[in-house]
């Protein structure tokens, strides 16, 4: 089998995994996941998969698995202290089910094993197998999994033939509330998964540490009751006689009533300390009571009048947009793509991109963006074969952003303002015709849009949507115009790369941009001058100090001005009613324009007006998009 060589891979796709198209909650699970892909990961569809034999920490399985061991965790901590006290249940009953338990949890040792992890430092899965190992064993996590998972009763009853009743084994028992950490996680995730309530998250952890504390409590009085000399002389000796002989669940439900009636009140004097050990318990357990009542009370507190800060601020937002929505009737599908963007600028949020690098010098802002960038720019087809200097300029001014599922990144006819590279996730290219949506193609890594819009200075002719969790990187429109001016061989680079993509876009695509015949043939033309005008300047310059003028830019003749030309005066209607024209590159002058209105519409002008019927006199008055009148 082909080796996979990469050791790390990265998290997005096992994100991808948690959402299907078109369900708003499992597009909002995305979003509210604990993982989020890190900046400059080059991710997606062809993004290498984990190695054999390896499970991915995120994967829907192995989550319903640990789902599943934390119901058993749930168990293991209520029978740990019970079997503690009441000894019978520990070599009786319950001894078998404890050993099926203690399965499970040897199964999931065993599964840890082929977990990768997430290295903090990268933000980056590890799948080497023999990393998985050496981090778990090393870790004082894997004794501790171990120790609390051994069966001591039923290993000491293989090795001798029989039970052992002391009450070694009923501390040994107690490791097993290390596996109380799972419950702890699961709670931590809770909280930060916008799809339950985190008043209800908070509230019910704070019941279940109240609970837990009140049995653990009940069953170790009772312990020290069993374990007096005289049992008459125990609190509950004192009212129940023989006591040991009784059923068990009478003995638990007066250690619960205790427990419970010390820990809300100072208790009602039925049930009392009578000796000395069982005063030094209650002087303990009553100081206990003041800490847990201070954390329950000021828990409480917080969640009725701050909250947490940060979730108290994306919930009131949340709540301003569903009010908002509400309100103005917005569509479903608008509402949804409202609350995945604000749950996704508030989860971006404490990565604290935009606070680290503000706070840090220029260039090693610049250089944080060449390890994170590079690549993906230089490997995307606009830039391939461009300069070193001008790669480096582009990477340090691009701007990285996340886009949730189901959001249109760029609207068709929107005036173009900056195009975009997708780093991770997936795009959808789309069109509306007649009030109906079609899908044209997929982009995924490496794959750029809104280019179009911005090199041509056209509406853009297409809708962009992000069809899974994605993050992209954006460039100006008029920056990359300034840095791509001066710079004639990179201005010739990009326009042959962006001309021979247009010319190798897919047939469905090109009929949904009737203009483009025209703006390709504009192009060559362009491109033809800005050549022959490099060579006839190179020829005229031959012998001259370099200083005695100032190369014209590529840029400039490869990206010349856009109008709209109408053959008409403007004050003349049309036919229809409308105002058509076509748009052109403005030539160098007067008569180039003329001529080339001639060839559009088939008849000879002799004048240059704007829409107000003033006359043009000279062509670097007009400015991008004015409408020029041919008369």
């Amino acid at each position: 089998m082909k080796e996979k060589s990469p050791e790390n891979r990265s998290p997005v796709p096992l994100l991808y995994r948690r959402h299907s198209s078109g369900d708003i909650m499992n597009n909002l699970a995305s979003v509210s996941s604990s993982l989020l892909p890190a900046f400059g990961t080059v991710v997606g569809g062809d993004s290498p998969p984990l190695r054999d034999y390896v499970i991915a920490p995120y994967d829907r399985r192995y989550r319903w698995w640990q789902a599943f061991l934390v119901v058993l965790v749930i168990y293991s901590a209520w029978s740990s202290p019970f079997e503690l006290a009441f000894k019978k249940v520990a070599t009786g009953s319950l001894l078998y089910v404890d050993l099926v338990v203690d399965f499970f949890f040897v199964v999931d040792i065993f599964l840890t094993f082929f977990v990768a992890y997430l290295d903090k430092s990268t933000y980056l899965l590890v799948d080497d197998h023999q990393k998985i190992a050496t981090r778990y064993v090393t870790h004082m996590m894997f004794p501790m999994d171990v120790a609390s998972t051994l069966p001591f009763q039923a290993i000491y009853r293989l090795f001798t033939g029989k039970l052992h009743r002391g009450e070694v084994f009923g501390f040994l028992n107690l490791l097993r509330l290390w596996r109380l950490r799972r419950v702890s996680e699961l709670f931590s995730r809770l909280e930060k998964d916008t799809r339950f309530s985190y008043f209800g998250t908070r509230t019910l952890k704070l019941i279940c540490v109240t609970l837990f504390a009140v049995h653990s409590a009940a069953c170790f009085y009772y312990w020290i009751a069993t374990h007096h000399e005289q049992s008459d002389d125990t609190w509950i000796g004192s009212i129940i006689h023989n006591f040991e002989d009784r059923s068990i669940w009478l003995g638990y439900t007066y250690s619960m009533y205790w427990s419970i009636v010390t820990l809300t009140t100072v208790g009602y004097g039925d049930l009392h300390a009578v000796n000395t050990g069982e005063k030094v318990f209650n002087i303990f357990y009553m100081l206990f009571n003041i800490g847990l009542t201070s954390y329950l009370i000021g828990n409480m507190t917080n969640l009725i009048v701050h909250s947490a800060v940060r979730t108290f601020a994306m919930r009131d937002a949340i709540n301003e947009i569903l009010r908002y929505a509400s309100k103005n009737r917005l569509p479903e599908g608008l509402k949804e793509q409202m609350l995945a963007h604000m749950q996704l600028k508030f989860k971006t949020a404490e990565l604290q991109q935009e606070e680290v690098l503000d706070d840090l010098p220029k260039a090693i802002r610049s250089s944080i963006s060449q390890h994170l960038f590079r690549k993906t720019v230089e490997k995307t087809y606009l830039f391939k074969g461009i300069s070193d200097d001008l790669s480096r300029q582009l990477v340090t001014d691009l701007k990285a952003e996340y886009f949730p599922p189901k959001v249109e990144v760029i609207l068709q006819n929107e005036i173009p303002t900056d195009f975009y590279i997708v780093v991770s996730g997936t795009m959808e290219v789309l069109t509306h015709k007649n009030g109906m949506e079609q899908f044209l193609i997929k982009l995924g890594p490496m794959d750029m849009f809104g280019e179009i819009g911005v090199l041509f200075n056209i509406p853009q002719p297409f809708t962009i949507r992000s069809k899974k969790l994605s993050q992209v990187v954006r460039i100006s429109h008029h920056r990359f115009k300034q840095l791509v001016e001066p710079l004639d061989d990179d201005g010739k680079t990009i326009m042959s790369n962006f001309t021979q993509y247009l010319k190798d876009l897919k047939k469905e695509m090109q009929d949904e941009m009737p203009f483009l015949s025209e703006l390709l043939l504009d192009l060559n033309i362009e491109q033809t001058r800005s050549v022959n005008q490099s060579e006839n300047r190179e020829a005229s310059n031959y012998g001259r100090d370099d200083r005695e003028g100032t190369p014209t830019s590529v840029l400039s003749n490869t990206f010349p001005l856009r109008v709209v030309i109408h053959g008409h005066h403007p004050h003349e209607k049309t036919i229809d009613g409308k105002r058509t024209g076509k748009l052109v590159h403005l030539p160098d002058s007067i008569e180039d324009l003329l001529n080339l209105a001639e060839k559009k519409f088939g008849k000879r002008g002799t004048t240059v007006l704007m829409a107000d019927a003033s006359q043009v006199e000279d062509l670097n008055a007009l400015r991008e998009n004015d409408h020029v009148f041919i008369s």
